[in-house]
């Protein structure tokens, strides 16, 4: 019987310890159900009370604290000639930006993300997804360098309502993803704002460093490691 307890004891034991082990994927739609609720209350407050240091301190500890290391939902997508996309098969680390037609890129932003586009394009995913119509999509990708993929996701007519919900209208628009391989969350990022008294020279240098700084710090690691698994991979099946 004492034999029989201690068994059990064992099993038990080793059952928590490879729970322990084994840490289990959270979407980043989970993440968001579980803190955005409260982030949203102390932002509302903050806006209303104009203290835009406390809620721009707020959006940065809901994605340092709560949505980093969170995995991003997959879902469909669509390129410009109507090919249908998951998420899941791009991949590379992605560098993705989330736009609305209605959004207004600021002067430098575009070239600036073109010209980092074609310094790193094999290394990362560079993706503009608007979550807009097909043709209105069509006519901003006239902006875009051939090193971007731009795509676009009609919320009306998505399969994936939920997901698309989730991330069109949680954390506004602009907003920036950093994604490893997996799809894991390295960071979340709005965008440059800055005065319309910039020049262009200066918009561009505020964009391209913001950009440049989250490829550097986040995805070119991420690169390297995928260029080994695909070097690893390609040995094995010689």
């Amino acid at each position: 019987m004492v034999r029989l307890l201690l068994c059990f004891l064992i099993f038990n034991f080793s059952l928590g310890a490879f729970a322990q082990q084994d840490d289990p994927r959270i979407l980043f739609s989970e993440a968001l159900a579980l803190h955005l609720p409260k982030y949203e209350k102390q932002a509302k407050k903050a806006y209303r009370l104009r203290n835009y240091e406390k809620a721009h301190t707020l959006f940065d500890t809901l994605v340092q604290e709560d949505l980093n290391g969170s995995y991003m939902d997959n879902f469909e997508l669509n390129d410009l000639k109507g090919k249908k996309i998951d998420l899941y098969n791009i991949k590379k680390p992605v560098y993705l930006i989330t736009y609305a037609s209605w959004c207004i890129a600021t002067e430098g932003e575009i070239p600036a993300i073109n010209a980092l586009a074609s310094k790193y394009k094999d290394q990362v995913e560079f993706v503009i997804l608007f979550w807009d119509t097909k043709k209105v999509a069509k006519k901003m990708s006239k902006d875009y360098s051939n090193n971007i993929t731009v795509l676009y996701v009609d919320e009306q007519k998505n399969n994936d309502s939920f997901v698309i919900s989730q991330l069109k209208h949680s954390l506004g628009l602009p907003t920036t993803f950093l994604l490893d391989g997996t799809k894991k969350i390295l960071d979340i990022r709005r965008g440059i704002t800055h005065p319309l008294s910039k020049t262009f020279d200066e918009s561009y240098k505020m964009n391209y460093n913001s950009i440049h700084d989250g490829i550097a710090n986040h995805l070119l690691f991420e690169s390297k490691k995928f260029t080994l698994s695909k070097e690893t991979v390609a040995i094995n099946n010689n």
